[in-house]
């Protein structure tokens, strides 16, 4: 028996500029659509224009992408023109862009190196929202240490972590979106 294919999300969204990333935040319609409240990877496309990355919570039971600079030119679209989105969630997960302090932290301890390279890349993916689900330098430096610690006794993941209402600090206030209502 095959596993059923998920339908694509089909949406409308308006480009937004949040700090210095532009965003696509998803109707409510769309984010019910998918299958988690949390971070969904997905493969899709924005105005024709293919890419995967993983779907962001909201903090307030929604989502949004992060549209990079090259998908945005691609579209000639700047913030507030609107684009019509198309994703599908998947099970194959990109891998996540690890910081630079947990990714030295990593380097400087090789005997982590079995337990990272074996778990997938949507735990990597937890991990390093953990380690930068925080503005405070000294609870992101301890983050960081914590995770080298757990992952040396065999974790595989950050536990007590609400993927649902965690998005990254610098576009969120107390884990919810920026500009949302």
């Amino acid at each position: 028996m095959s596993a059923k294919t998920p339908e694509p999300v089909r949406c409308t969204a308006t480009l937004e500029l949040i700090e210095d990333r532009t965003i696509a935040r998803l109707p409510a319609d769309a984010s019910a659509s998918l299958p988690s409240r949390g971070q969904v990877a997905v493969t899709g496309s924005a105005n024709g224009h293919d890419f995967s990355t993983v779907v962001e919570p909201d903090g307030r039971r929604g989502h949004w992408i992060r549209i990079d600079e090259a998908l945005r030119e691609a579209m000639a679209v700047e913030a507030g023109g609107t684009v019509e989105l198309e994703l599908t969630p998947t099970k194959e997960w990109p891998e996540p862009a690890v910081p630079e302090d947990l990714q030295t932290a990593l380097d400087d301890a090789p005997d982590t190196e079995d337990v990272w390279s074996s778990i997938t890349p949507m735990a990597r993916w937890e991990w390093v929202r953990w380690v930068k689900a925080t503005k405070s330098p000294q609870t992101r430096e301890r983050r960081v240490d914590v995770t080298i610690s757990k992952l040396r006794d065999g974790k595989r993941r950050p536990c007590c972590f609400d993927l649902s209402s965690c998005t990254e600090p610098a576009l969120a206030k107390s884990g919810v979106l920026m500009g949302t209502e």
